[in-house]
Parts: C-alpha cells; sequence; structure tokens
C-alpha cells in the first residue's frame, strides 16, 4: 500500500494560491540566502518562476512579503519582511494543526487509495 500520509495546506486567495507548502518553502530560502535567485537555484526553478511566486505572494496580503533590492554593482537581494515572517509563522502553525487533525483518519483513508499511485501505475 503506498504511503499517502501527506496533508499540504493550500491557502487560496480568489483562483489563485497565496501561500501553500511550495511558497513556504521558497520564503524559507530566501530568508536563508537573502535572494530570490539563490533560494530559486536552491529549489531547482527558474527564476522567473520564483519571482512570479513572490509577486503572487505580495499581490495576495495587505503587506509586501518580500521586498527585493535591484541589482547591479553593489547586488540585490530580498528579504522576507517583517509581515511576512507572521505570515509564514501563522502559515506553519495552521500546516501543524491540520496534519494534527487529520492524522487519526490518514490510515483509514490511506485504505480506500489505489495501489500503486497512479504515477507508478503501468
Amino acid at each position: 500500500m503506498a504511503d499517502v500520509r501527506k496533508l499540504r495546506l493550500r491557502v487560496l486567495f480568489g483562483p489563485e494560491i497565496a501561500l501553500g507548502p511550495g511558497k513556504a518553502a521558497l520564503l524559507e530560502a530566501i530568508q536563508e540566502t537573502g535572494s530570490i535567485s539563490a533560494a530559486a537555484r536552491r529549489m531547482n526553478m527558474s527564476y522567473r518562476r520564483a519571482w512570479l511566486l513572490v509577486d503572487t505572494m505580495n499581490r495576495s496580503f495587505r503587506e509586501p512579503i518580500v521586498e527585493a533590492a535591484t541589482g547591479g554593482k553593489g547586488g540585490g537581494g530580498a528579504q522576507v519582511t517583517e509581515f511576512g515572517h507572521r505570515v509564514l509563522t501563522k502559515y506553519q502553525l495552521m500546516e501543524k494543526t491540520a496534519i494534527a487533525a487529520v492524522n487519526p483518519h490518514i490510515v483509514g483513508f490511506t485504505a480506500l487509495m489505489a495501489d500503486p499511485p497512479p504515477s507508478e501505475q503501468k
């Protein structure tokens, strides 16, 4: 039986995902690297894709999540704002709460799923 004991929380804002696991990981990478491009490289994604994800997050919330400085001789860089830290912390708490709430039911749900998962079926 396939292990599907994963719950992925996505917060939708209209038709877009305001924040989900990938965007949260991108924020963490930006925090650690101080750069959207370095965070993108770390996550094996293009700079454009990372920038579009940051743009979606910045448009989805009341305040910017990430602030970027223009590149050039002195470099550029990006930082997660204080507001962005609050958003990320709240998201991580919601994710942990959701996982704890669903965990007692996931084993029974797993028993209803196909074996192997569709991506492994031939």
